[in-house]
């Protein structure tokens, strides 16, 4: 079944709790009540936010019993890593002119390592992803 999409992923995404929920769902599909477990708000509060991700295509829906169980549907954030990789040439071209710049013009020791602070980050980020 395939709820009219209300919600685009951008919007699903936007709350900090949504996002928490799609890790929650991504290796395990669950019931609303397993899912408010993990939360410090009630379980309204969670179906409501799992019918925002719901609506966006982020999250299957599937009736046992009584319950419905909840799982990650990954295919929609496709969207947003599209959306992203494209601004990804301009970050990796801004952190490349402040290589050269800090290695060719300026050899000045704390530049150096706040460059090195940079790209400890940005390895983390790619190693978190």
């Amino acid at each position: 079944m395939c709820a009219a999409v209300k919600h685009d992923v951008f919007q699903a995404i936007a709350d900090p709790t949504r996002r928490q929920l799609l890790k929650l769902l991504s290796d395990r599909e669950m019931p609303v009540t397993a899912i408010s477990g993990h939360f410090p708000m009630s379980r309204t509060a969670v179906s409501k936010h799992l019918r925002i991700l719901s609506e966006a295509g982020l999250v299957h829906e599937r009736k046992v019993g009584r319950e419905t169980r909840y799982l990650l549907n990954p295919q929609p954030l496709n969207e947003l890593r599209d959306w992203l990789e494209y601004f990804e040439i301009y970050w990796d071209n801004k952190l490349s002119m402040l290589k050269h710049f800090l290695e060719d013009d300026q050899p000045n020791k704390a530049a150096r390592v706040a460059l090195q602070e940079l790209n400890k980050e940005e390895k983390t980020d790619k190693d978190n992803d």
